[in-house]
């Protein structure tokens, strides 16, 4: 027969069993009828029973056969021990979702190919270090050069990262509405590859200075304000109170928020002219590069610096030309390289919680096969071979991984399409993950390599034993295996602890370095302040008028019952950060690397800024509403640019050279973390903003005695009243600003805990399980001690420290395991050492409490043991 036919009556031999058997009954019931006795019939038929189990071999494959039978026996052990199936089923479940999850994340972040075309040829062209704006971005005259002069570069194109959220204003549709406008250079989109979902993308014309205005849609916003419409091709949208003709919708599959501004969306897209007005204006570009084929990163980079080199010396004395210090990387780099290392320690450490998975499914099957271990004698007399029982044994621990892998599979592709709706995270490319097949891949090879772990060592130990002595054993006490395996047990137990030791000592270091985090004062009180953006820079088009307009709308909002202070500044903390070079005027430009001064980050505020955002003043006056373009030109800075400018000097009075003015210091105030509340302070200053118009957008920022929800409505009518045609829906609190800069360790710390915690139960219910197996079958042992004069006291000491010993090896083991792990960790803790002794501190005590309570249980019921029934124990 071929291998086919004998494949599938594997799963036909019990339809052909069935109808061998009638015909035997059929040949029998002849019998009968012809006078026959039924068993010399039936005796006489022997030959062709014989004949129905060789044709039955002939016809199957009897590995495959062997298989089949197995597998409805592990099913029927599952079903008989219902309890016991849910609880693995359970754990199992579990640690395959947080794994697959986690990969999930790992493989969209760092292995799955950026949504673009032929990715791993486009690089990111920073300029410097910095995370300054300013300092990591590029003029236009640099893009045109590497455009016109590199070749390891084949295309260049950018977008400008200088746009607010909210920043432009939609009107004309029903309800006003703030959009978010991103600029961008002609050519892309078509550097990444993408093609438009309706329409088409901008033109040369249309990227002209002063050129016909046009815009691109976002694909979310298509589809949500304007119902996918797509007649809206060809016509316009007022934004701003011009019309933009609509070109183009972007395709689903380019969200750039997510891979470019995560936790921002992006709206709309308008063109950025590459004219010598827009470089004038300084570093506005956020440079990307496509490599020409045979070019690497290092020869782009190397080809880019010597560009820039020549245009320094090139650049004429008049030419205000800012620096430009190529550093390129690869876009993959750039977008998630900085997640990189958080992930894999997230990968590790559901590893180590597979492995805590593993091991108490492994002794609880050793606890169970201990019970079987007649029945596997029995087996064995009767023919079956020590392969077969070990297969036996994987197969039905290979049956409870795979159901449990199952379960899983569901909890992770819940948990993928909750993470693909997140909105306000600060992880790239969070929206495209899912459960894809390289995810089901990973999760069947974690499967697999689950059920060979916990099921290998109950398997080993059953297949063994010898059947005779088993039998014998078992004769004394069915339901023990005696003293074989217990060391068996007791190590993977110390294992369990061993492992749960390494979590509680990353997440604890991590849950320190969080609250250390918290415990950072921001220089300003986020608490109560609610943030509105607003624009009156496109409706007038002076200075005057632009104060007049701030001065009315910060009257109509002071005025509503509960409002403490308002006030107005072009950039938030923890939003954009922006600088301006700047040095003291009197030295000429000396202060600072090669005589050029510093470029400190750069607001405009009004005179109610600092005292709506708390941000104290340490000397001098603020601003009043007297510093307007007719006064002198005055500024605030705080003690950082002050001792950077003039170290051990009284700041006040001095003179500061910036923007081609010279602004005398009129105030210092305390630092202001505008990166991340873990990263140090920066020099900053701070102008008014009634005496110069040099921003594009402005944020009012609102404090009041009551909770954001409750004044919010009220502020919003008050607006309303005082300007109908401005947006009011996008209000934010500066609490989610600050929360959306910790999204990133707060995930991490949360995510490290609850795998502890899930450890920190297996790890209890291993010690419990094993010390009260070994409790239940030591009760002869017990009554004879109690007998001999041990009190119940005496026998509860026995217990816990029998448990203590085993908490005391996993210690031993974990300790040096976990100094390892914390030495790793190094670069994600804040303000905590790796070796942080309240930490680990706290997980012994931890552990030992743990202990002690999984241990207390059994040693209380050996303490109450009666010793004539503990002596009558089997």
């Amino acid at each position: 027969m071929s291998l086919w036919s004998r494949f599938a009556n594997v799963f036909r031999q019990d339809r052909v069993t069935r109808e061998i058997d009638e015909e035997l009954e059929a040949h029998i019931s002849e019998a009968v009828e012809n006078g026959e006795d039924p068993a010399e019939a039936r005796r006489a038929l022997g030959s062709a029973l014989q004949h129905r189990e060789s044709s039955h071999d002939v016809r199957v494959i009897p590995w495959l056969d062997a298989l089949r039978r197995d597998c409805r026996h592990a099913f029927r052990l599952m079903r008989r021990d219902a309890a016991f199936t849910t609880f693995a089923l359970l754990i199992v479940g579990l640690g395959i979702a947080a794994n697959s999850t986690v990969f999930s994340v790992f493989n969209t972040l760092l292995l799955r190919p950026l949504p673009f075309s032929s990715p791993q040829d486009l690089v990111w062209i920073a300029n410097g270090t910095s995370e300054n704006l300013s300092s990591q971005t590029t003029q236009v005259s640099y893009l045109l050069a590497l455009e016109a002069e590199s070749r390891a570069l084949a295309d260049v194109a950018a977008y400008s990262p200088f746009y607010g959220a909210g920043d432009v204003r939609l009107t004309g549709r029903g309800e006003a509405e703030r959009l978010t406008a991103v600029p961008v250079t002609e050519g892309f989109f078509r550097l990444l590859g993408i093609q438009p979902a309706a329409g088409r993308f901008f033109t040369q014309e249309e990227c002209q200075q002063n050129g016909p205005k046009s815009v691109v849609l976002s694909h979310t916003f298509w589809a949500r304000r304007l119902q996918g419409d797509r007649s809206i091709l060809g016509r316009a949208l007022i934004l701003d109170g011009a019309p933009a003709t609509v070109v183009g919708v972007l395709p689903a599959s380019f969200d750039f928020g997510a891979t470019f501004t995560p936790g921002n969306r992006a709206d709309v897209f308008v063109p950025f002219p590459l004219s010598s007005e827009k470089d004038r204006q300084g570093n506005t570009l956020a440079l990307i590069g496509r490599l020409s084929p045979g070019a690497t990163v290092a020869s782009a980079a190397t080809e880019a610096s010597v560009i820039a080199d020549r245009l320094r010396r090139e650049r004429s004395a008049g030419q205000r030309r800012n620096e430009f210090r190529p550093r390129i990387q690869t876009l993959r780099e750039r977008i998630s390289g900085r997640h990189e290392y958080a992930l894999t320690v997230l990968l590790g450490a559901v590893g180590f919680l597979m492995l805590l998975v593993c091991a108490n499914l492994s002794n609880l099957l050793l606890v169970r096969a201990s019970a079987r271990q007649k029945e596997m004698a029995i087996r064995a007399a009767i023919g079956a071979g020590r392969g077969a029982l070990i297969r036996q044994m994987l197969i039905e621990s290979g049956t409870l991984a795979l159901s449990g892998a199952l379960l899983g599979l569901l909890l992770a592709w819940f948990c993928t399409s909750m993470l693909a709706q997140w909105e306000d995270t600060a992880i790239p490319l969070l929206r495209d993950v899912q459960l894809d097949g390289w995810a089901v891949a990973y999760t069947v090879l974690v499967t697999a390599m689950t059920g060979l772990l916990f099921g290998l060592a109950p398997a080993l130990q059953l297949a063994k034993a010898a059947p005779n002595d088993s039998l014998k054993e078992g004769a004394r006490d069915s339901s023990h295996g005696g003293r074989r395996g217990a060391w068996t047990r007791r190590a993977l137990v110390a294992a369990e602890v061993a492992l749960v030791c390494v979590l509680l000592t990353g997440s604890g270091l991590l849950v320190r370095s969080f609250f250390r985090v918290l415990e950072v004062h921001p220089g300003f009180s986020s608490e109560n302040v609610v943030a509105l953006r607003i624009d009156p820079a496109k409706d007038y088009k002076t200075l005057e008028q632009k104060n007049a307009y701030f001065d009315d709308i910060l009257r109509a909002v002071r005025a509503v019952p509960g409002v403490e202070s308002a006030g107005l500044t072009d950039a938030l903390p923890l939003g954009d950060n922006f600088g301006w070079r700047t040095w003291d005027a009197a030295a000429k430009g000396a202060v600072g690397t090669g005589g050029e001064g510093l470029s400190p980050l750069v607001r405009m505020i009004d005179e109610t800024y600092l005292q709506a955002m708390r941000i104290p003043l340490l000397a001098g006056r603020a601003f009043t509403p007297a510093d307007t373009a007719q006064s002198e030109d005055v500024i605030l800075i705080n003690t950082d640019l002050a001792r950077r400018l003039w170290p051990g000097e009284d700041p006040l009075g001095k003179v500061l050279r910036t923007s081609g003015k010279d602004r005398r210091v009129v105030g210092v105030v305390e630092p202001v973390r505008y990166f991340a509340l873990e990263k140090g302070t920066r020099p900053e200053m701070y102008m008014p903003i009634r005496q110069t118009g040099d921003y594009q957008v402005v944020d009012m920022v609102v404090r009041s005695a009551k909770p954001p929800a409750s004044i919010v409505p009220s502020v919003r009518a008050a607006l309303t009243n005082a300007d109908p045609a401005l947006p009011v829906s996008n209000f934010r609190t500066m609490q989610q600003l600050v929360d959306h800069s910790l999204f990133p360790r707060r995930s991490m710390a949360l995510l490290l805990t609850g795998f502890a915690a899930f450890g920190l139960v297996l790890a209890t219910l291993g010690i419990y399980s094993v010390i009260s197996y070994s409790v239940t079958h030591r009760k002869q042992e017990i009554g004879i001690r109690m007998a001999l004069g041990a009190s119940p006291g005496d026998l509860r000491a026995a217990v816990l420290a029998e448990t203590g010993q085993l908490a005391l090896v996993g210690v031993c083991i974990g300790v040096p395991a976990s100094l390892i792990v914390a030495r790793a960790l190094r670069s994600l803790l804040f303000e905590v050492t790796f070796l942080d002794p309240y930490t680990f501190v706290g997980v012994l005590v931890l552990l030992a409490a743990v202990a002690g309570a999984a241990g207390y249980l059994p040693a209380r019921s050996a303490s109450r043991l009666n010793p004539l029934d503990a002596l009558r124990a089997q």
